[in-house]
């Protein structure tokens, strides 16, 4: 016998309880996304205290002329044509892309060597690992005067140990010519460790078997390395690079300490730059333009890295 189904606007148990079930489901989804958004609530006050509200209040700053001391007048792109003109954002701009262009590779290249060296099975390997890694956890500010001290051409070890090798190091960090140098070297000594941890986290994911199937048809080192560790390290590269540029375009606290941006502004970078106009001479409003020139050279490189990672990934 055919089964009848109820009239539309009958009132069943069935329906009733498939209500009461609908009811239930909904009302637990709502207490999860509350109890979500509970948990998320300190974090996300502390985002919008600390980071969007400050973000926002310097793009409204930077189109006037704002000062602490009680200027506060609109002036609309002045501050960003300024910058054409400004002798001292060019010369902080230049400085920039010198260190970000010169630490970026050499931390990148010098962290990929380290973890395929540090990824076989050599004697003290967690040593070797914790030893470079340790400059990351330590105080840059402190590794900073540490490294002034080194560098130091009066009592400094670096320049007897140069001197003794034939290579004039000059006065230091008071050098216009060496300056520059030092900053660099710093910056590679206290980043490369952290790289090196995210390459080896990327060479650990392949599969053995590649090597092994190679090794078996004869492929040499670099061959292996060139077909096997480089591709399949695309992803990761390309990551490590984009933080690694990003990290050396906000340099600021290793130089602040280590030369103040001297010696002639050699050494003065673009949050340096931030740094002085705001603070020291008070202008917000230009300071706040400043920052938003190098929040856009970021972004840039943001968006390299989302159109990266938007392409097809190697599978295996």
């Amino acid at each position: 016998m055919a089964r009848r189904e109820p009239a539309p606007g009958l009132v069943t148990p069935r329906r009733v309880l498939a209500g009461t079930r609908g009811r239930r489901h909904s009302a637990e989804r709502r207490r999860r996304t509350l109890t979500a958004y509970a948990f998320m609530a300190p974090s996300l006050i502390i985002l919008g205290v600390f980071i969007v509200y400050p973000m926002v209040e310097s793009l409204r700053i930077s189109f006037r002329d704002y000062s602490v001391l009680g200027a506060d007048t609109f002036v609309g792109l002045d501050n960003y044509r300024q910058l054409i003109h400004d002798g001292a954002f060019t010369n902080a701009l230049g400085n920039t892309l010198v260190y970000a262009a010169i630490t970026t590779p050499v931390s990148v290249g010098l962290a990929l060597l380290l973890a395929m060296l540090l990824n076989n099975n050599i004697p003290f390997r967690g040593v070797f690992r914790a030893a470079i890694f340790l400059p990351v956890v330590v105080s840059l500010a402190i590794a900073a005067i540490a490294w002034a001290f080194l560098v130091d051409p009066d009592i400094g070890v670096i320049p007897y140990w140069l001197d003794k090798l034939g290579i004039d190091s000059g006065n230091g960090l008071r050098s216009p010519g060496w300056a520059m140098t030092w900053v660099i070297v710093v910056g590679i000594w206290k980043n490369v460790g952290f790289y090196m941890v995210m390459y080896l986290a990327g060479l650990q994911s392949i599969p053995k078997e590649f090597y092994e199937a190679a090794a078996t048809d004869g492929a040499t080192l670099w061959q292996r390395f060139r077909n096997i560790t480089w591709p399949l390290l695309s992803n990761t590269t390309m990551f490590v690079f984009v933080i690694a540029a990003i990290a050396a375009l906000q340099a600021f606290d290793q130089i602040f300490v280590m030369t103040h941006g001297g010696p002639f502004f050699q050494t003065e970078t673009l949050v340096m730059l931030v740094y002085r106009k705001g603070f020291q001479e008070f202008q917000m409003g230009y300071a706040s333009a400043i920052a938003w020139a190098l929040v856009v050279i970021v972004f840039v490189l943001s968006l390299v890295q989302i159109r990266f990672f938007n392409k097809r990934e190697v599978t295996y």
